[in-house]
């Protein structure tokens, strides 16, 4: 059974970046009940182009602002556990209702920059909208990579609004991590990388 999970982790955190981290916060609650509604198209596109070009074949999965909970039914069967984080409480009860639909989906309240994982444990790490909300999305990338395996792989997108396409593959060269694939469609608001540690 799916437990709701409450952590903060503020250790590193400035007071401007907990203030934007803050405002992030308090504008996903807002929208919570609101959130499927207005994304879920939007965020099946993400995840249609990223299977296209990454395959799910991991014992451990991490969802880095899972928000309701939508990418759950894309990954639930192909993994033996999936974990979301969001900074969102709202966001997280209802990505705990989606997570009750499964015996192997668990939720957490995390910072995405701190968040409450051994180094490497994860397989594959995917970070839909996320690093466009982060203070500094360079931190944001190295945590990502820090939870992954040495041979795992990690998903991320760039919301086309946020970053420039220069300012977004100078981001990604600048993680150390090899580009796997990427992907920039009119169709989709955000760039889709693929990339491994």
């Amino acid at each position: 059974m799916a437990e709701l999970g409450y952590i903060r982790i503020l250790e590193g955190t400035t007071p401007m970046a907990w203030t934007s981290k803050r405002k992030v916060m308090h504008a996903y609650d807002v929208t919570a009940e609101m959130y499927d509604e207005r994304y879920s198209k939007e965020q099946q596109r993400k995840y249609r182009k990223t299977f296209e070009n990454v395959e799910v074949l991991v014992t451990t999965v991490l969802d880095v602002g899972c928000g309701s909970g939508l990418f759950f039914s894309q990954v639930a069967s192909k993994a033996e556990m999936v974990v979301g984080v969001d900074v969102s409480f709202k966001l997280l009860k209802k990505a705990n209702e989606q997570a009750k639909a499964f015996g192997n989906v668990f939720v957490l309240q995390a910072d995405a920059d701190h968040m409450p994982f051994r180094d490497g444990v994860f397989g594959g790490v995917f970070g839909f909208t996320v690093l466009q909300n982060m203070p500094k999305p360079a931190q944001t990338l190295c945590e990502l990579r820090r939870v992954v395996q040495v041979s795992g792989k990690i998903v991320v997108t760039g919301l086309k609004k946020a970053f420039r396409l220069e300012e977004f593959m100078d981001l990604l060269e600048g993680s150390g991590m090899k580009i796997a694939a990427f992907a920039d469609e009119e169709t989709i608001n955000c760039y889709v990388a693929a990339l491994t540690a």
